[in-house]
């Protein structure tokens, strides 16, 4: 258990040197766009996965996923020295980057449950009128009930 927790630890300290590293020191104007979201690390303390997004330059323009991932991969052995020396361990993790689908698939369930909502509004609004079909009471009664 100690061992998780030591590593969960780490991954987020590598989040957070990756974070700080490519917004100071590593000058890739592709990067300038690329957000660390979270980091993962295996139980051996040897293999980092650091997941990030990729925004566009502005609200309207598709983020570059390729020159985000490219410009990762140019910058992983001076982040790898950059976090082996902030966190001091005595091996440094290898680094890998994914680029990270949890705004997308958020965005995605945004859009069906929008899309839930507007069929709701229709079926309420279809049925404010509507009347039973058939007799108001479909029940069988006896006579005696009548």
């Amino acid at each position: 258990m100690n061992e998780r927790a030591r590593a969960g630890r780490l991954a987020k300290r590598i989040a957070e040197i990756v974070a700080t590293a490519i917004e100071h020191e590593i000058k890739d104007p592709q990067l300038e766009f690329v957000t660390v979201t979270d980091a993962r690390l295996t139980a051996d303390l040897r293999d980092a996965t650091v997941f990030y997004t990729v925004r566009g330059r502005t609200l309207d323009e598709e983020p570059d996923h390729e020159a985000a991932a490219a410009s990762l991969e140019r910058a992983k052995g001076r982040l790898r020295s950059i976090v082996g020396r902030q966190t001091g361990v005595k091996f440094t993790p290898t680094l890998a980057f994914q680029a990270d689908t949890v705004p997308d698939a958020a965005r995605q369930m945004e859009d069906l449950l929008a899309k839930a909502r507007e069929k709701d509004e229709e079926v309420r609004r279809t049925a404010e009128g509507a009347k039973p079909a058939g007799e108001e009471n479909p029940y069988k009664l006896d006579e005696d009930e009548q």
